[in-house]
């Protein structure tokens, strides 16, 4: 089944005082795959600025923009209108050898991060559980394990928290979860990418209903063909997410960046508003 989702996504920065100019990136806009159709996309910024886009090294539809006059508030403004459904299920497996073959291809999903480095207590407690498995046994594994050890509490960590970091609380939200999960896999050697975008939090969405919702992160791992996987809820990646970016991790898709002139920024505060359609 197929839902058909209207997001609102609003964001920035507050100043002090008056920034002269900036220069700004934002991933806002959801992809358009195989399991997923944009109908409809468009970023704003206020004030208002002039914008162009391009997508980045992995597929993200980028939008950029600057400002070159005096102003004290960046507001950007995110809508869309997206078609979501189920994932086509991984056409082909490889078992642990043919994936060691494979791995030149994927090099940069195999390699850590700061953000994805773990040490070997965590990377120990996984291998047991892995033992003989098929290798898309192993990360479904991997992912379980992750959402046993690490609780889910909002507000517990911050944007520059690491993997290992929120190993060493037993504790973080959806990025840290996301990110513990990458590293594990690949120490495995199972290549793994970092995905951001929404998910609605209701199974059975009321139709035409508008409902809070918050960025979320995910992983997709490669086993012969990619397979989302959310390990925060433990569950596969299905109509309720909307893909947005991916990468490496939470450094290649943050929603919102650039540089500026002016004085220390505080956030403007994040609001996600998601209303299903059909």
């Amino acid at each position: 089944m197929s839902w058909r989702l209207r997001i609102r996504h609003v964001t920035g920065f507050a100043y002090p005082g008056p920034v002269l100019a900036s220069y700004n990136e934002a991933r806002l806009t959801p992809m358009t795959l195989p399991s997923q159709t944009t109908l409809f996309s468009q970023v704003e910024a206020a004030p208002a600025a002039t914008t162009y886009r391009y997508h980045d090294y992995w597929g993200t539809l980028v939008t950029c923009f600057d400002l070159q006059r005096p102003h004290q508030q960046l507001k950007v403004t995110a809508s869309s209108l997206v078609e979501t459904g189920h994932p086509t299920p991984a056409k082909e497996t490889l078992d642990w050898t043919e994936l060691r073959g494979a791995a030149d291809r994927h090099i940069e999903l195999l390699s850590a991060s700061a953000r994805t480095h773990v040490d070997e207590e965590p990377a120990a407690e996984v291998a047991p559980l892995v033992g003989t498995a098929h290798p898309a046994d192993a990360a479904l594994a991997v992912a379980a394990w992750v959402r046993d050890a690490v609780a889910y509490v909002p507000g517990s960590t911050g944007v520059q928290t690491s993997a290992q970091e929120a190993w060493n609380l037993r504790k973080g939200v959806c990025q840290d979860i996301a990110h513990l999960t990458l590293g594990l896999l690949r120490g495995l050697g199972i290549p793994a990418r970092y995905v951001s975008g929404y998910l609605h939090p209701h199974m059975e969405a009321e139709i035409g209903a508008t409902v809070a919702g918050q960025s979320h992160a995910w992983v997709e791992w490669w086993c012969g063909d990619w397979t989302g996987y959310d390990p925060t809820n433990g569950v596969p990646v299905g109509p309720r997410h909307v893909v947005v970016a991916r990468g490496r991790d939470y450094d290649d898709v943050p929603p919102l960046k650039g540089v500026y002139h002016g004085p220390p920024s505080t956030e403007l505060g994040v609001t996600v508003e998601l209303t299903r359609l059909t």
